[in-house]
């Protein structure tokens, strides 16, 4: 078995995983973003605007990147340990793939299933808000933070189901981790309303710079220079990345 086909295998078999169960990984965050959506964009709609923009509109775009983001971390972290405790992950280690085929595989079926899902968040809530003010020249920013964000997400899963022995130490590890992260990452609000010490705290925070990046990319605003985003999201991801490149090609608690 070539090494391209083992790769392409692998990769169908994780995209397959959570498409035969698409209700559940891709229906359901859909209508949890629209959810936050029409709680939030109708109660505060007319009464708040953002960088010029209605809160809604403002909404939208935080929305679907925190919906990328999640849904990538779920995919590759719950897939993972799934095999781990069920104990069929010694099928793929009989194989000649190697860390960087596993690397490519898992994170490429979360970069999937996270752009999936924001995709779905998007069009579903054209029906009830509309994408005002929407730069098209500046769509290629929103692309490019939404592979990356889902990249960087996939591989933190790949590291926490690596690490997780169980399916409660993963649950605290997005309960804990990233979910707060990403929900006190300017979804909901500009960091630039908050006080001084909360503003800095949120600098801190690379889903801050992946959320902020990411509206850029549609309405042309954001509460920091975008190309410091990119670099601070690049970094990021190339930091994650190589440690669960590292773990992969140790067989860090899947080779025991």
């Amino acid at each position: 078995m070539s090494a391209t086909l083992g790769l392409r295998t692998l990769l169908r078999k994780e995209i397959l995983r959570f498409w035969k169960v698409a209700f559940q990984t891709i229906a359901a965050p859909v209508l949890t973003a629209v959810l936050y959506l029409l709680i939030f964009g109708h109660v505060l709609e007319g009464r708040l605007e953002v960088h010029g923009l209605a809160y809604g509109t403002f909404l939208l775009p935080g929305l679907v990147m925190m919906s990328v983001l999640q849904n990538a971390f779920a995919n590759s972290s719950s897939s993972l340990i799934q095999s781990k405790v069920t104990g069929n992950l010694v099928f793929l280690l009989l194989t000649p793939l190697d860390a960087r085929a596993w690397y490519l595989a898992y994170v490429g079926a979360a970069i999937v299933r996270g752009l999936a899902v924001g995709l779905g968040v998007g069009l579903v809530a054209l029906w009830f808000v509309p994408w005002q003010g929407l730069q098209w020249a500046h769509l290629p920013w929103a692309l490019a933070f939404g592979l990356l964000g889902a990249g960087l997400m996939g591989s933190l899963g790949l590291i926490a189901g690596l690490w997780a022995d169980k399916f409660d130490q993963l649950a605290a590890f997005q309960n804990f981790v990233v979910v707060p992260a990403t929900m006190l990452a300017g979804v909901f609000y500009s960091v630039d309303g908050l006080p001084r010490f909360w503003w800095g705290v949120s600098h801190l925070n690379p889903f801050f710079f992946m959320v902020d990046g990411f509206r850029f990319g549609f309405f042309g605003v954001s509460d920091t220079n975008p190309w410091i985003s990119l670099g601070v999201v690049g970094l990021a991801f190339l930091a994650v990345a190589s440690i669960a490149l590292r773990l992969l090609h140790t067989g860090y608690k899947i080779r025991h």
